[in-house]
Parts: C-alpha cells; structure tokens; sequence
C-alpha cells in the first residue's frame, strides 16, 4: 500500500496539489468496482482471479513509480484500486465458501496482522531508498513477483471453482442442512 510515500511522490512530482487526489485515488477504484461488481457473480475460478487482481495491483503500483505524470499516476493508483477490490471481492467470496465458522475469528486475526505488517513496510523502504517512486516500482514488482509464488506452488488455489471444489460444496451442504441459506459466490 503506497499511502506512506505519496507525500514524497508528489514533491518529486512537483504537484504538492495532488496529494489529496492521490490519497483519493485507490479508495476511487476500489468504489468504481463496487458499484460495478455484478460481472462478479458470474466468475466462478475466485482463485485465479484473486491472483490476476494482486498481479495488477503490482502493476499499477510499479506503473505508478515509472511515470513522471501525475494524471497518469492518479490513473494508475485507481487503478490500483479496482484490483485490490477485485482481490477483495474473491477473496471474501472463497472464504465464506470455505471456512468453517468455528475457524472464521482466528483466521481473521491472521489475516488483519498479514494487512497491519504489509502496509508498515512501505516506512522503512521508503528511509532506504530515498525516492517516493523508487518505492513504488520496486514493491509493486516484488508484489507482482510474490504472486507468482502461491499461483505456482498452490495450483489448487488457480483451479479453485466455486461450483466444484469440495470445501466449498462440503459448506455449502452443511448450511443447508442447518436451514441457513447458502452464501452467495461473489458480491453482485
């Protein structure tokens, strides 16, 4: 998350005047896809698209670092933005498909400390490169790169299918059971 160096982003820039548009900017994307979200219900592969999402995430992040134009880094940060509420939509979408309710507060503990550490680091590589755009292309290319990993060594996570994949159908039939109604697939 490169909140932590738009400040220095957008002196390099010489548009101290677009720092509020910046901060504004991802919260933009995320909303655009919000309002957008009903293709979600008909995507199915939530494991591929969650990596797609973060892929492009770090791409525009990346892309953000490598242009020396404010509209276009305003356009890339919303860009940003649309990807990680992507993300977010499958993301939230596996897990109601998945976990088991009993595991649900411990996960989540788990992943609230995966967000508070990731949006730290930003601080301390911000100190050691000196450069707010630096940031930016080096994290968005370590993200891009680090997705690579889980979507190679977790092939089961890009061939994860809503309508197939037995945790998922193994929850769905128990809630059923239970006389709750099944949690709808994505946002929509």
């Amino acid at each position: 998350m490169p909140l932590a160096v738009l400040r220095f982003l957008a002196d390099e820039l010489g548009a101290d005047w677009s720092l509020g548009l910046m901060y504004a900017a991802v919260p933009a994307g995320s909303l655009i896809v919000s309002l957008t979200s009903g293709w979600t219900s008909r995507i199915h592969r939530h494991g591929l698209m969650v990596v797609l999402a973060a892929a492009g995430w770090g791409l525009a992040i990346a892309a953000v670092g490598f242009t020396r134009n404010v509209w276009l880094v305003l356009l890339f940060l919303t860009l940003g933005g649309c990807f990680d509420m992507v993300s977010g939509i499958f993301r939230g979408a596996m897990w109601n498909q998945t976990i088991p309710d009993g595991l649900r507060g411990r996960l989540a503990g788990i992943e609230l400390l995966s967000y508070s550490v990731g949006r730290n680091w930003a601080r301390p590589a911000r100190a050691a490169l000196r450069r707010g755009r630096a940031v930016g292309v080096v994290g968005g290319l370590l993200c891009t790169g680090a997705v690579a990993l889980p979507a190679l060594c977790l092939p089961a996570l890009m061939r994860y299918d809503a309508r197939t994949n037995e945790h998922a159908v193994r929850l769905r039939a128990q809630r059923e059971a239970a006389g709750r109604p099944p949690q709808r697939e994505a946002a929509g």
